[in-house]
């Protein structure tokens, strides 16, 4: 018997290719260090993004969902945290534009190839997927209708597992490697300004959005 039941397997592929193009927190991270200008820089923020999908997939096999619905709480505490690094992040990038001068931006200066840029970005990347709300309500919506209980669950899991990563990556690395490709044209002040202060924007915007569902579930 196959570990996957291939109607279910072929609408979660669906589902999981628009989730891995669309616009978020993850490809805007992606987009945000592939004007760094360096690929590998980009290659080791996929290595941190899919760590963290990882560990969510393996806390999934573990009762995630279950202990979610026992603690509806924990569920909205973790919500919260991702909304509130999100406004983080997008605050950050903006004040980072702001202080954009009109001198031809050095790429050197601002990512420098030093193990301690490597190991933020696989940091940031990490953290940015374990605190992703996409990754909250893909395992506790998205996920559980295409499982079948009569399968193996490791087995399915296993499966999902290999198939979100991999177009995961298929879609962060391409992001990230178009974002080093236009990182050149970015150097001009102008463009990486408003560049930043529009990804900024978008990254607050969505937090806000999920905060306020957040805050009108809690009240």
């Amino acid at each position: 018997m196959s570990p996957v039941d291939p109607a279910k397997y072929s609408a979660f592929l669906a589902a999981m290719a628009l989730m891995a193009i669309s616009p978020g927190p993850a490809n805007l991270f992606f987009i945000r260090t592939g004007l760094s200008g360096r690929k590998r820089n980009v290659f080791t923020g996929v290595i941190g993004v899919n760590t963290a999908t990882l560990v969510w997939f393996v806390a999934a096999a573990l009762g995630l969902q279950a202990l979610m619905i026992a603690l509806p709480l924990l569920f909205k505490a973790m919500t919260i945290a991702g909304g509130l690094y999100l406004i983080w992040l997008g605050v950050s990038t903006v004040r980072h534009a702001l202080k954009i001068d009109n001198e031809r931006i050095d790429l050197q200066f601002i990512a420098p190839a030093t193990p301690g840029t490597l190991t933020r970005t696989l940091r940031e990347g990490f953290m940015v997927q374990m605190l992703n709300p996409k990754v909250l309500l893909f395992f506790s919506v998205v996920l559980p209708p295409f499982l079948d209980i009569a399968r193996p669950m490791p087995a399915q899991m296993s499966v999902f597992a290999a198939t979100a990563i991999g177009m995961d990556v298929i879609s962060m690395t391409t992001y990230g490697l178009l974002a080093v490709t236009l990182s050149h044209l970015l150097q001009q002040p102008r463009h990486r300004r408003t560049f930043d202060i529009a990804a900024g924007s978008v990254l607050v915007l969505i937090a806000v959005m999920i905060l306020g569902h957040a805050a009108k579930d809690l009240f």
